[in-house]
């Protein structure tokens, strides 16, 4: 028998070991954290603790992008496999720990199986390289072409169209962004700029982040945009990005920020992260989206004249808030949408009354008067129904919205608005940078209160029919009622 040196011997027993333990293992399936309205999104067994994303834009938005997308995370418990979400790209390798992985895709799964089992509580590196096709259904998400370049919109589960990812709000992580672009194009991405190196014909700019973010809030902005500065409150620098032809119009709704983001401290506290700012996109996009830092506008809410300049306002405000609720503090399942959309709808509600005089009892007496039809179209606020096969945008109905503010305007008509106040500040500095549920909500409210509230929310958060409105006993809603 001729002689082996240790080493080699060691090695050679763990190639046998991993091609045993692949030889048994069966076959590779799509796995999912068991949200109730996306069950197969996310992915068990791990932490994410940060994205570092680099992408190569060819100058036409129709064709792939070249991507390297490297994931640190930890483990939580023992894999033999790990599952990210990713479609609509090509995988041309995959490395765990700097080794060669083999791979699957599998629906809407990359199935990676490193060489060997994976303990549970250690860190790995994961490297893929891959293509980002912006190409597919525009209204599906993910990549959205503009008249000049690209966009993201990834909410709520198309992240995975754009880079592999463990695409669930429930497990935030840093992200550091590099994009190769032809010179003549801008590149803007969540968070501060953190280089930028030209070479030849392409320039590569490096964002990154400086809080965590849910994969749904990831922005990368490709095309001939002019980028305004200024500074908000406590010399918060903002910086808008916009079409360079329209630079000029838009600057008298850019302006606004500053004093829009003082109104919102005053509401809930400081703004939450290192930057502010709007990117208009000139696509018609049918929804305005709070990519973190960046929130994403299609241009004709700001050049329709169809628009009275307080509604557009109430909605930038809308977008704004947001970054307390739904940004800073992220879902922890998709059913808690409510308190994104709930808080958004509320504070673009009180707006439009503290600078317009739009009524606030009488906008949420109108959304009383429909919250059973809303009810019984899509379900209570808490526990909505699943969106349509191929049409997961219809999860965002009318019940999150306004239908929700409603349950906000009962919760101050049941315990006061200092009670109400203290609640909200409370919430946003208690979760900031991390995930929360209906069930967190409900317990912080109970305890400002100083008693249970459980059966007042179970009614609004969860009945088919919307309980009474307190102190006003004269409402009335009806599944009748026409929608909105």
């Amino acid at each position: 028998m001729p002689f082996i040196p240790r080493r080699l011997r060691a090695a050679l027993l763990a190639t046998a070991s991993a091609a045993l333990v692949a030889a048994t293992l069966p076959a590779p399936v799509p796995l999912g954290i068991g949200d109730p309205l996306f069950p197969t999104l996310g992915n068990p067994g791990y932490d994410v603790l940060s994205y570092d994303i680099g992408l190569v834009y060819h100058g036409k938005n129709s064709e792939p992008l070249d991507a390297v997308t490297t994931i640190q995370a930890r483990t939580t418990e023992p894999l033999d496999r790990i599952n990210l979400d990713f479609t609509r790209g090509t995988v041309r390798s995959v490395a765990v720990n700097g080794l060669r992985a083999d791979f699957a895709v599998v629906g809407e799964d990359l199935v990676v199986e490193p060489l060997g089992p994976l303990p549970a509580g250690v860190p790995i590196s994961i490297t893929v390289r891959h293509t980002s096709d912006p190409s597919g259904d525009q209204n599906s998400g993910g990549w959205l072409r503009t008249a000049d370049g690209l966009v993201m919109a990834n909410q709520a589960d198309a992240a995975h169209r754009v880079f592999p990812s463990n695409d669930h709000p429930a497990d935030k992580a840093y992200f550091t962004f590099h994009v190769t672009a032809p010179n003549d194009l801008t590149v803007v991405a969540n968070g501060l700029p953190a280089g930028r190196v030209r070479q030849d014909a392409t320039t590569t700019w490096t964002y990154r982040t400086e809080h965590p973010m849910a994969t749904e809030l990831a922005q990368v902005s490709i095309g001939h945009s002019a980028i305004a500065r200024r500074t908000g409150p406590h010399r918060l620098p903002i910086r808008d990005v916009v079409p360079t032809a329209d630079a000029a119009r838009l600057e008298p709704w850019l302006k606004k920020t500053p004093g829009q983001l003082e109104w919102m401290e005053r509401q809930v506290g400081r703004y939450p992260f290192e930057t502010y700012g709007l990117l208009v996109a000139d696509e018609e996009t049918g929804f305005e989206l709070e990519t973190q830092t960046l929130t994403l506008f299609e241009r004709s809410v700001f050049t329709n004249k169809a628009y009275p300049e307080w509604y557009v306002e109430s909605i930038m405000v809308h977008e704004m808030a947001h970054h307390w609720f739904g940004d800073s503090v992220s879902p922890q399942a998709w059913s808690d949408l409510w308190l994104n959309e709930g808080h958004a709808s509320w504070y673009e509600a009180r707006y439009a009354e503290d600078h317009a005089k739009k009524s606030l009892v009488k906008r949420m007496h109108d959304a009383y008067t429909r919250s059973d039809a809303w009810r019984a179209v899509g379900g209570p606020p808490a526990r909505p129904a699943a969106p349509a096969p191929g049409q997961k945008i219809s999860l965002f109905r009318p019940v999150v919205y306004d239908g929700s503010a409603l349950v906000l305007y009962a919760l101050r008509q049941e315990i006061g608005k200092d009670a109400f106040d203290l609640l909200e500040r409370s919430w946003v500095r208690a979760h900031r940078d991390s995930n929360a549920s209906t069930a967190d909500f409900v317990r912080l409210a109970s305890s400002i209160a100083g008693r249970d509230l459980t059966t007042f929310f179970q009614g609004w958060l969860y009945g088919k029919k919307t309980p009474p409105m307190p102190g006003h006993p004269d409402w009335r809603s009806t599944k009748q009622a026409g929608h909105r």
